[in-house]
């Protein structure tokens, strides 16, 4: 009669998961695990990458390692973007008592990590972040002049919103209980980079904060994500928070660059009739075309950044814009002329209301047809 095999013990479930948001860091994803490996030795762990389908192959990388190492998962997102939603999808998908967020570029002390799981073991501090800008800490290293000064304005500016004193807002790089996050989540927003503000504005009470010191790196590989459209969304994150949530901030956005388009409508109109031979007629129709292009870029670029178009899906997208638009821009004047000639409202008022019954349309058709969810 043979023996049956030994009974191998299950590996301990993860007390910690280290959320790593991911785009294009095909080429740090093995250094991280490597030095993930050397700072958590010991403990139970377990890493998220949460990849938003870098065309570099990061999810490649992730899911070879997680083939071999079941400490390591990876969620691919697709026709998804965005640092905060992806670190709250990889959250959402742990089982571990602690959640920590790291960034994937290296530039984070991965060593800092047993002490901030220390703390929250030890009822401490309900979060705490890796800081910069207490004593002890560095930036300098890890950001350029330009990259410095733009960090340190949005600090101040975040600092004028927290119920709490944070020296590091803009902070990447923090831990918490899970507990925590689980009941703060809904409220999330979601959008942009900076989910730690999010996090702290959100919560229905002041968090007990704890900030550790340590340096920020100077980045090995890859290319930083910052550009005007994530100050943009930074921006709107904070004004989002201000207002309560009343309006969404996608449409916040969306009236926004409306409003660009107005500018650019003028000024084509200026130069085609008020400085050149073209008559006002087909001058204005020349500057509704140039301002529904202008804001369909912008829009692209910024508003549905998440859901960028591209090739012949951006033609196709602009050509159904001109279209929503369009029929946007008859609603107006079919609404105000209603509302004028019943004597509701008088004409400023009237052609105020059919402005904004165009700006809801033309949101809620885009949003629905144009930058469809995938």
């Amino acid at each position: 009669m043979s023996t049956p095999p030994a009974a191998v013990a299950p590996p301990a479930p993860p007390r910690l998961t280290v959320v790593v948001p991911c785009y294009n860091e095909a080429a740090n994803v093995p250094e991280m695990v490597r030095r993930l490996d050397a700072a958590l030795a010991g403990l139970a762990w377990e890493a998220i990458f949460v990849d938003d389908d870098s065309p570099d192959g990061t999810a490649a990388v992730a899911k070879a390692i997680a083939a071999r190492d079941p400490r390591i998962r990876c969620i691919r997102r697709i026709g998804r973007r965005g640092l905060a939603s992806a670190c709250i999808e990889g959250m959402l998908a742990s089982a571990a008592p602690f959640l920590a967020v790291i960034d994937g570029d290296l530039q984070h002390d991965e060593t800092l990590l047993p002490r901030m799981l220390a703390a929250l073991e030890a009822e401490e501090a309900e979060l705490v972040i890796g800081s910069r800008h207490v004593a002890g800490g560095a930036a300098a290293g890890g950001f350029s002049d330009l990259r410095q000064r733009i960090s340190e304005a949005g600090a101040g500016l975040a600092q004028r919103l927290l119920p709490m004193r944070v020296a590091d807002p803009m902070s990447g790089f923090f831990a918490l209980p899970r507990a925590v996050f689980d009941g703060l989540a809904p409220r999330l927003n979601g959008t942009g980079f900076k989910i730690l503000l999010d996090i702290i504005l959100s919560a229905d009470r002041p968090l007990r904060v704890m900030e550790l010191p340590y340096s920020f790196r100077p980045r090995q590989a890859g290319e930083s994500k910052l550009d005007l459209a994530v100050l943009i969304e930074y921006l709107g994150l904070l004004l989002d928070k201000a207002l309560g949530g009343v309006l969404p901030l996608r449409f916040l956005a969306f009236a926004a660059v409306g409003l660009t388009g107005v500018v650019v409508h003028m000024v084509v109109l200026g130069l085609a009739h008020g400085l050149g031979p073209v008559p006002f007629e087909r001058a204005m129709w020349l500057g509704a075309l140039a301002a529904m292009t202008s804001n369909f870029l912008i829009n692209n670029r910024i508003t549905y950044r998440d859901r960028r178009l591209r090739g012949a899906a951006m033609l196709r997208g602009l050509v159904l814009f001109y279209l929503v638009c369009g029929v946007g821009a008859v609603a107006n004047a079919g609404i105000a002329a209603v509302l004028l000639r019943d004597g509701v409202l008088g004409w400023e008022l009237a052609g105020a209301a059919g402005a904004l019954m165009t700006v809801v349309w033309n949101y809620a058709m885009s949003s629905t047809l144009v930058w469809r969810a995938r």
